[in-house]
């Protein structure tokens, strides 16, 4: 059992191979090309924030959520438009439905839900914010800080080397990481059984929620791989994933916590992403919405 699981993961991860560099050769172009100018953007969107952010969230730029915790910190964005880009960003996602020749209507689907509901949530949490903040940031003095994005976390050096250096890097590591992960997601499904893990999570839908948004929170691409995975393999529902991508921010929880000092701002800040995507992953799975 075990090799055949693993000639499965080396195998599936195998063909991934060649849609995955083409994916990410083209997301480091685009982020090389158009970084900047989305930086600049979200700065000036001002009370549009969670609009400005829940749209350019969606595309899988390099550190993109990361640099938007340091916007929040320095007081540049508000809190709605960090959260905004939190649970619109797709992180691995994209790239693994592309790989995986998920049809353009789901993969726009799911985009657009996410998008939506970060919009959505993003205008929302700054209009109960604003009433229950009377003064902005209770007159707590912010200060720009100097961000170091997802690249220099994952070690890349994505903006020192070139689009293609930054390609091969980020397509060997999600290889692995793909590899790893449907090797873990087979034994589990051959030791317990497939219609034994889906008949729990349909059967318990909504604890499903609760399990795939905590998955989520792990801040880097394992979280968005392995809920990606997970539903591409029938082991989540509809709702139960996007529970999970909502709560994928990638690394920017992690940035959040080193550029802002404060720490209690900072565990309710997770702890609303967290409360944020779970309730739209329940209103999904009792809405019957599929894709």
């Amino acid at each position: 059992m075990i090799v055949d699981v693993l000639l499965d993961a080396l195998l599936d991860t195998v063909k991934l191979i060649p849609f995955l560099f083409l994916t990410y050769f083209l997301m480091e172009y685009l982020e090389h090309k158009t970084k900047e100018k989305s930086k600049s953007m979200i700065k000036k969107a001002g009370k549009f924030g969670p609009f400005m952010g829940g749209v350019l969230g969606a595309f899988p730029q390099c550190g993109f959520s990361a640099a938007a915790s340091g916007f929040y910190a320095g007081g540049v964005i508000s809190l709605g438009t960090l959260l905004a880009i939190f649970l619109s960003t797709s992180d691995e996602m994209l790239p693994i439905f592309i790989s995986e020749a998920v049809s353009l209507s789901v993969i726009f689907k799911v985009l657009a839900m996410k998008v939506g509901i970060g919009i959505v949530s993003g205008f929302s949490i700054d209009f109960l914010w604003r009433k229950y903040e009377k003064s902005p940031h209770n007159h707590k003095e912010h200060h720009e800080k100097d961000i170091h994005d997802l690249c220099e976390s994952e070690h890349c050096h994505c903006e020192q080397g070139s689009i293609l250096k930054s390609a091969l890097w980020h397509t060997l590591q999600i290889v692995l990481f793909i590899f790893l992960v449907s090797a873990a997601i087979g034994f589990c499904v051959e030791s317990i059984g497939a219609d034994r893990i889906g008949g729990l999570i349909s059967r318990q839908p909504v604890i499903g929620v609760f399990l795939a948004a905590l998955i989520g929170m792990i801040p880097n691409c394992a979280a968005s791989v392995i809920i990606t995975q997970m539903y591409l393999g029938g082991i989540l529902g509809v709702g139960q994933m996007i529970a999970g991508l909502l709560a994928g921010a990638g690394v920017g929880i992690l940035v959040l916590f080193k550029s802002n000092r404060d720490m209690k701002e900072n565990l309710q800040i997770a702890a609303l992403l967290y409360g944020v995507s779970v309730f739209w992953g329940i209103f999904i799975e009792l809405t019957g919405i599929v894709l």
